[in-house]
């Protein structure tokens, strides 16, 4: 933001998203004498269609998705070939969820084409093109590695699909890295069976895994095209969490040096998508407690910020993704705040923090710091607990562990921050994650886990209606799991998948969010609290 011009005026020379909201200017001296402006920023649409092509025989169902964000919500319409395919609605032919769903229930011949998705709003146009064939013998492309959740545990890594439930490839400890020719979970001597211990693992472009073993003091890398362990790198000791930088293509590495985190490191592996030949590089960064970077979405696909915190100062500090360096402190002294986790949105540009409990006290509210001008705006009213943002940056769920109390509040496209419902559940959240609705357009279901209990939460967000999935055994303990606070996650498959996965102490449970019910449970899986999923390839 540039100050002000000649004319007393406020400059913002590129306006996105983050600067959406109220700016108030007075007369010098004067407070009493002011001025407020409402800033609105309007987003032409971005859409993303889902499948880009696909081949079905006579007589199947076919279902084009299309996703598409913007400010304004935007609205979506099909063409066939060029043809507005409105007038051709009938029960063969159904748009599902505000026409973010083209589904013909039984499919002919005559159905084959270019299906255009086009998404509008006041701003702008945006569309994309999904592909339709219908053949006799549908082309059976080679079994596809894409569309499956890799889950690692203590016998290796499985890689599972979840429309059927099949597991596709399970790599034993025993199987080796292809460079080291190591095995992939050395034997320990002493113990009987031999092993894996897992951390953190993310997905880098759909290409490689990237997950820590915290005991091996190493990253290994998975090519995900060939489903072999390819690399691993030597990094600090006990690496315990990973993250991907999209923008930057580097992967973030925290280290915590022992159990008692006595001596944490912060590494980088940079060009982590070439995938060969990698190396670590260390940061300038000490008594690393934890580290936040924004993710990008369809809107802000560039992030150039992100900030670490110690866990004994009532700081945050900005970190430059690019450079490695610390730009700047933001104190929290005047709220005795110690930061635990973070969130951010684009909507307005806020972050939530999470403050760290004291034994004692309850619970302390969250702090809202603005991104543009990195200001402590102050507490988020009386919500506490753990803060999570829906993908489009318009839902903030803040889970409290202790009271159970799930807040929903939703962002407007003015900026503001407005409570919208105030849950009681039993659920002590373990970890919680957003599904994009199957029958309304921009909306979302949440499902979240519990640290004790063997039931899943789901609720509607458009609702707030809640139901629960009962029974899915019980989570592991968070004993065998000290790496973070999450001892049962709950990993979604992306933009328009529909399965979740859970893990229980023994066996992993896969939930269908079209149907909101359970779709299996595969056994014989210890600690698969480490997961990835991986989309088309």
């Amino acid at each position: 933001i540039q100050d002000f011009g000649e004319d007393d005026s406020l400059y913002i020379t590129k306006v996105t998203t983050i600067h959406m909201g109220n700016y108030t200017c007075h007369a010098y001296g004067y407070e009493e004498l002011y001025q407020t402006h409402i800033l609105q920023v309007n987003v032409p649409p971005v859409i993303r269609v889902y499948p880009e092509t696909q081949a079905q025989e006579p007589g199947v169902s076919a279902s084009l998705k299309c996703h598409a964000e913007g400010i304004p919500n935007p609205r979506i319409t099909w063409l066939k070939n060029g043809i507005d395919i409105m007038p051709k609605l009938s029960k063969q032919l159904t748009l599902l969820a505000n026409g973010s769903e083209l589904h013909i229930s039984s499919v002919r011949y005559e159905d084959t084409g270019a299906y255009t998705c086009i998404a509008k709003n006041e701003v702008g146009v945006d569309e994309d093109i999904s592909s339709l064939f219908i053949e006799d013998s549908a082309r059976k492309t080679r079994l596809s590695v894409g569309n499956m959740f890799y889950v690692f545990s203590d016998d290796g890594i499985t890689v599972l699909q979840p429309n059927e439930c099949e597991i596709r490839r399970h790599i034993r400890p025993e199987e080796r890295i292809f460079t080291s020719y190591e095995e992939i979970c050395p034997r320990v001597e002493g113990e009987g069976t031999q092993s894996c211990l897992w951390a953190s693992a993310v997905n880098v472009r759909d290409k490689y895994i990237y997950v820590t073993q915290p005991k091996q003091n190493r990253v290994m890398i998975i090519d995900i095209q060939t489903q072999k362990a390819t690399q691993s790198l030597d990094v600090d000791l006990l690496p315990t969490k990973l993250h991907y930088d999209k923008s930057h293509d580097q992967v973030w590495v925290l280290s915590w040096g022992d159990m008692q985190k006595s001596s944490p490191t912060l590494q980088v592996i940079p060009e982590a998508s070439a995938g060969e030949d990698q190396h670590v590089i260390r940061t300038p960064f000490e008594g690393v407690d934890d580290f936040f970077i924004p993710p990008t979405n369809l809107i802000i696909n560039h992030v150039r910020f992100g900030f670490i915190f110690n866990k004994s100062k009532s700081a945050v500090h900005k970190i430059d993704l690019e450079t490695v360096t610390h730009i700047k402190t933001i104190n929290f002294k005047n709220y005795s705040c110690v930061p635990q986790t973070m969130a951010y949105t684009h909507l307005g540009g806020y972050f939530f923090v999470q403050c760290r409990r004291n034994r004692s006290a309850a619970a302390s509210p969250q702090l809202v710091i603005d991104s543009v001008t990195d200001a402590v705006i102050g507490p988020n009213s009386d919500v506490s607990g753990t803060p999570y943002i829906s993908p489009d940056g318009r839902y903030l769920v803040s889970a409290d562990e202790d009271s159970g109390r799930i807040k929903v509040q939703v962002l407007s496209v003015r900026g503001e921050i407005k409570l919208i419902y105030d849950l009681q559940t039993n659920i002590h959240v373990s970890d919680l994650t957003f599904q994009p609705s199957f029958t309304e357009g921009n909306q979302y279901y949440i499902y979240a886990t519990s640290h004790l209990q063997t039931d899943v939460l789901f609720v509607e967000l458009s609702t707030g209606k809640m139901n629960v999935l009962k029974n899915l055994k019980d989570p592991i303990t968070s004993k065998d799991w000290p790496w973070s606070n999450y001892n049962r996650i709950m990993k979604d498959s992306g933009l328009f998948g529909q399965y979740l996965i859970t893990p229980a102490k023994d066996s992993l449970f896969v939930i269908n969010g079209r149907q909101n019910t359970l779709r299996c449970e595969v056994s014989g899986i210890r600690r698969g609290n480490t997961v990835v999923w991986v989309g088309e390839v």
